[in-house]
């Protein structure tokens, strides 16, 4: 994130730390950082070919933090989300190592709600327009239930959590940085692709911040349980420096649940307190400023803009079974169906983008796949107090369920409804319960084994120890 261009209250942060300058060195005219990228593609794609689920977390971390385009120059171009793809399909064809993606309420609901789309593609009211964003939604659900099949042990989804992690923290890291450094002066703003905007990346870091708090609870070493406090204090540090009313709303609700879920209340409501009352006073007057318009809301114009445009997705959700297709966010739209058809707006609601865009029954759809992660969490709760030896999933699906309320509630302000994360969180609860109650299940069916039967010990006869013979008698002369 370097300076970039201007926003409300300060510098923009965008992608490229390290600069969009060639280093010298490069043979060919290549910087030396993207022959270090192409390498690294190389061995990785050839790699998924032998072992698909390694393609997985090439394809996981490249979707959701794009670092070839973070770290490269000309490898910003490159189509490596492609050749991950591609390499790792490859590699599921011919693996052993593969399993019904299909196994659990998530995935099935994900397939109805896939199944739904394309059956409301034909009837768009844009549909040219329309067909890239269902072609994108497409490429991202096919890779869902790709790494729903490959993910089949304990090792590939920690791995999974630790790359979903890495991706989003590693901005929620430098944001909070360059906050604490500014002093909140200026607005954080995210790196590109659907994170792009301020409020987007705000509510990509509060996702990921509860699985933070599930990998620290795995460590041992107390470095790295300082680490992992460090990166989720610098987290909320960047969620602070957006400066978005969503995410201060996301959050009061994180940190709530953070709390219910919790096993010692009063030291994590401690905690979370301290955090508040060291925050809060450090942000800028334009901070506030911005925070005090929610109770002014009829005085914004972006927050009129939402309304008209949430009004906009209720009545053509009433008007259309099938709703408006991908795009609907236009002139010509809000025209028939805005309650003010000269104020066009995003829907910034997940909730209201869904409906709008996929009626009513597109809606349901997509909140079963909530409803159903959700439940799935519930029970790695259930199963792993059941049984101790499967404690990482009592700590995982609390964590879980913060992840989906941080989502749920920041995402009532956001058009973010197709977003890689949320469909990524389903999959580790999908996964983990399946792995937890297979390991269950397997346990239950294994034979007892047999215990060796103890011989009686030999009787024992006065004057000598057992299994010893008595001592001759003595003679008195």
């Amino acid at each position: 994130m370097g300076p970039g261009q201007p926003g409300s209250g300060g510098t923009v942060l965008a992608r490229g730390g390290f600069g969009c300058c060639a280093v010298p060195g490069g043979r060919w005219g290549f910087p030396v950082r993207d022959l270090i990228i192409l390498g690294l593609l190389v061995v990785t794609v050839l790699w998924a070919l032998k072992a698909p689920w390694i393609g997985i977390m090439g394809w996981t971390l490249v979707s959701l933090m794009s670092p070839h385009a973070e770290f490269g120059y000309a490898a910003a171009a490159w189509p490596v989300a492609t050749g991950y793809a591609a390499a790792t399909i490859l590699g599921l064809l011919f693996t052993q190592e593969r399993q019904n993606p299909l196994v659990g309420a998530g995935p099935k609901w994900l397939l109805a709600f896939t199944v739904w789309i394309c059956i409301t593609l034909p009837f768009s009211l844009l549909y040219e327009a329309s067909f890239g964003l269902w072609e994108r939604s497409m490429k991202i659900y096919l890779m869902v239930f790709v790494t729903l099949a490959l993910l089949d042990t304990k090792k590939k989804l920690t791995v999974f959590i630790w790359i979903n992690v890495i991706a989003i923290g590693y901005f929620g890291v430098k944001g909070g940085v360059f906050t604490i450094a500014t002093g909140g002066s200026y607005r954080v703003w995210g790196p590109g692709g659907f994170i792009q905007g301020n409020n987007e990346i705000a509510l990509a870091v509060l996702s990921v911040t509860p699985l933070l708090r599930f990998l620290q609870m795995q460590q041992t070493k107390r470095w790295a349980i300082h680490a992992f406090t460090g990166a989720m204090l610098l987290c909320v540090a960047t969620a602070l420096g957006t400066q978005s009313r969503g995410a201060l709303v996301g959050l009061v609700c994180m940190g709530t649940f953070f709390w219910v879920k919790g096993n010692r209340k009063l030291l994590s409501g401690a905690v979370i307190l301290a955090i508040a009352l060291l925050a809060l006073p450090m942000m800028p007057d334009t901070w506030w400023d911005r925070m005090e318009t929610i109770k002014t809301y009829e005085q914004d114009d972006s927050a009129l803009g939402r309304i008209n445009a949430w009004g906009m997705a209720w009545n053509l959700a009433k008007d259309r079974i099938f709703g408006g297709g991908f795009m609907i966010w236009t002139g010509s739209i809000f025209a028939i169906y805005g309650p003010e058809p000269d104020r066009v707006h995003a829907a910034h609601s997940i909730y209201f983008q869904v409906m709008g865009e996929h009626g009513f029954i597109g809606l349901g759809l997509w909140m079963a796949i909530g409803a159903a992660t959700w439940f799935a969490a519930r029970d790695l709760i259930k199963l792993g107090r059941a049984h101790p030896e499967h404690k990482w999933a009592a700590d995982l699906g609390p964590m879980i369920q913060v992840s989906m309320i941080s989502y749920a509630s920041a995402g009532a302000f956001l058009s973010l409804s197709y977003y890689d994360l949320p469909y990524n969180v389903m999959i580790m609860a999908t996964v983990a319960q399946r792995l937890v109650r297979a390991a269950v299940r397997d346990a239950a069916r294994a034979p007892a084994r047999p215990q060796m039967a103890v011989p009686p010990a030999a009787p024992r006869e006065q004057g000598g120890p057992a299994g010893q013979p008595p001592p001759p008698p003595r003679r008195h002369v």
